[in-house]
Formats: structure tokens, C-alpha cells, sequence
């Protein structure tokens, strides 16, 4: 558990604490975005698959939604709600210097979101369920609207282990999770996984994101005699819709982010059970918090979800009746500015260009079409 905090203190929210760790990466482009493989062929995909079968999905949500852990941060010195930065017409804009300093270049358009097949409903939001160290963790994901459309976002503590480093193993993603296991929208195995190299390399919560490319998506279907077989069901975006994409929006937006919140308040109760998908609504301000390297936040309150939100999505624009907005952020630190029992704000890592160019890396990794 964090330990009592004084004013202002940072958790993560997700399967991990992951502590910076400054080691070497593979794969990384000069835009440093890089490339991880996961389950690229079609037979390591349906490996994955055996070991997510009906009797382990259906003792899913036993799994570890996250446990926080380790020493919280000391109170920062510029307090959220109170950026410093300049203002704009835009809202609260990020500050050039800090856009330099996380290797931004110029935003490109946003990309639009995209309703299912035949439907006026989205149901892009789920869990994705894998293993660090052998042990099962659960996070918050959604699928993100791409040419390939096949890509998920989350957060990057849900994807990449920087201590390591290395990526989480048997990664797959349910959409729109039924009770007890069951999965009405499918499953689709990660297939491989884009980050920042600032994510995996050092633990910086800046890039605490990650886009996940998967193959076509399958269901267990029962046979006759007792057996199992995995039943195709197409494309992750054409059963699902997809969130659009939102760049360099910067702080002072309204946003409504969504989780499946499951574990502990600071005072031990714990109010969520992660199985049912749970929405804060707010607007957006910077926050800091340097002993997790995180020095341009984007804090949403107020927000009292708590692990297993890790990785849901912030959405810009959001449309009640569509289900759809543009993605702006996703789930990476939990807060509990005033030192209370519950925790009481949530941040996300910020979307600038490099954003953009992970999640473009993403979908050129077009999943498998067996």
C-alpha cells in the first residue's frame, strides 16, 4: 500500500509500481518510437489463446487489477489547477519549452472516430488481460479508429515492465467484458506494441501510454462433443467502433475518462469490484510529480477511481449517444491531493505529436488476417 502522504501524492494506477530504471531498448526508430513483438504469427497467436480459454477468463476478475506500491511522492511545488502556463485561445496551452523538451514536432490533424458495422453504438472500451513475471494483471484499454483497424490504447505500465525491461506476455483484449469471464465482442491477442522509448527506457510518465496492435478477433465456441474451437469474428473496429484521436490539446479541456476501478481507497474500503465500467467528467489542469518523472501531467478532477482504471480512456468530445470522442489521454497516475481517505484526482501522460507518431507505428503493424 502508498504510505500516508502530507498534501499531494501520485500512485500508479496500474498492474505495476514501475520504479525509472535506465537501461537499453531495441527496435527505436530516431523519432524514438519503437516497436515490440508480441504474438506475431499464427501460431503464437493461437498460443495465446489456449491460455486464455473459458475457465481462466472466467476467474478473470480475481486477478490483480493493480497494487500500488513503493514510496509516494513529496507534495510539488506547482499545485494542480495552477499551471503556470500561458493562456490561450485553445485553453491552457503547454509551454514550447516543454514541447521541445519531449521531442515534439508539428500536431497533425486529429483522427476521427468511427462507429461498428451496422451499428449506431459504440462499445470500443474493455479490459485486457496479461502476465508480468507469470502472474495475471488487468487493465483498462480501448480500441482507438485506425486504417488497420486494429488498435488498442492503454497505458504503458499495462503493456511494458521498464525494470525488466521487457513487454507483458499473453496480452489480449476484451471489449465490452461480460460477467464472469464472458466476452460478447471477442477476444483479439495483442500482436505487437508501440511505445515511447522514454516509456520503456526510464519509466517516464510523460509516455506512460502504449498502442496495441491485434489480430482479428475470435470467440470460444462449443462443439458436440465438449471441445473447444475458436470461432473468427473479424475485425477489432468493425465489431467494436473506434475512439477518434485528439493532438496537442493541452490543458483546460473538458474530458470524461472511464476505467474499471477495482482496487483499494487510501483508507483500505473499496467502492468498485471492476467489473462494471465506471466515467469521472472534469476539466483538465498540469500537474507534476518528479520523484515519478512526470513533469507535464494533465490531472482530471474530480476522480476517485482506483487500480484497474489504469489505461481507460480520456475522451475529448465525448457523445453519449454514439458512445465515441476523440482519445486525449489514458489513465496513468491516481491522486489524493488532500491526504484524505479516497483518492480524489486522476492524470494522464500528455498527447503531443510523438503520440500521434507511436500511434501511427501502431497501425502500420497491421495484425495478422488468418
Amino acid at each position: 500500500m502508498i504510505p500516508p502522504v502530507r498534501s499531494l501524492a501520485a500512485a500508479a494506477l496500474g498492474a505495476l509500481l514501475l520504479t525509472p530504471a535506465l537501461t537499453g531498448v531495441a527496435h527505436a526508430a530516431p523519432s524514438k518510437v519503437m516497436t515490440v513483438p508480441m504474438a506475431k504469427t499464427e501460431t503464437e497467436m493461437k498460443k495465446v489463446a489456449e491460455y486464455w480459454r473459458p475457465e481462466r477468463l472466467k476467474a478473470a476478475d480475481s486477478y490483480t487489477p493493480a497494487t500500488p506500491a513503493g514510496k509516494a511522492p513529496a507534495p510539488t511545488s506547482t499545485a494542480a489547477g495552477s499551471s503556470g502556463a500561458s493562456r490561450g485561445s485553445g485553453g491552457i496551452s503547454m509551454p514550447a519549452a516543454a514541447l521541445k523538451a519531449k521531442k515534439a514536432t508539428t500536431a497533425p490533424g486529429d483522427v476521427a472516430p468511427a462507429l461498428p458495422k451496422g451499428a449506431a453504438t459504440a462499445k470500443t472500451i474493455g479490459k485486457v488481460f496479461f502476465l508480468f513475471h507469470n502472474k495475471e494483471f488487468w487493465c483498462t484499454a480501448s480500441a482507438v479508429a485506425s486504417k488497420s483497424k486494429s488498435v488498442v490504447a492503454t497505458a504503458g505500465h499495462c503493456a511494458y515492465d521498464p525494470r525488466e525491461p521487457g513487454e507483458a506476455k499473453n496480452w489480449i483484449f476484451v471489449p465490452n467484458p461480460g460477467p464472469d469471464g464472458t466476452t460478447p465482442d471477442g477476444i483479439y491477442v495483442g500482436a505487437s506494441l508501440s511505445l515511447h522509448e522514454d516509456w520503456a527506457g526510464k519509466g517516464d510518465y510523460d509516455f506512460d501510454y502504449a498502442f496495441v496492435t491485434v489480430h482479428r478477433g475470435f470467440t470460444w465456441e462449443k462443439q458436440k462433443d465438449g471441445s473447444l474451437t475458436m470461432k473468427d469474428v473479424g475485425k477489432l473496429q468493425d465489431n467494436t467502433g473506434g475512439q477518434g484521436l485528439a493532438i496537442s490539446k493541452g490543458y483546460g479541456q473538458r474530458i470524461n475518462a472511464f476505467g474499471y476501478p477495482a482496487g483499494p481507497q487510501p483508507d483500505g474500503s473499496r467502492p468498485f469490484n471492476g467489473k462494471s465500467l465506471e466515467a469521472c467528467q472534469g476539466g483538465t489542469s498540469k500537474t507534476t510529480a518528479p520523484t515519478r518523472e512526470l513533469q507535464y501531467g494533465v490531472l482530471l478532477q474530480p476522480c476517485n477511481m482506483t487500480a484497474g482504471a489504469s489505461g481507460g480512456p480520456w475522451l475529448w468530445k465525448y457523445q453519449s449517444g454514439t458512445k465515441l470522442g476523440y482519445l486525449n489521454g489514458v489513465n496513468s497516475l491516481t491522486w489524493n491531493r488532500d491526504a484524505r481517505g479516497a483518492f480524489d484526482a486522476v492524470s494522464a501522460p500528455p498527447f503531443i505529436a510523438t503520440t500521434a507518431e507511436v500511434y501511427r507505428q501502431a497501425d502500420a503493424q497491421a495484425g495478422s488476417e488468418k
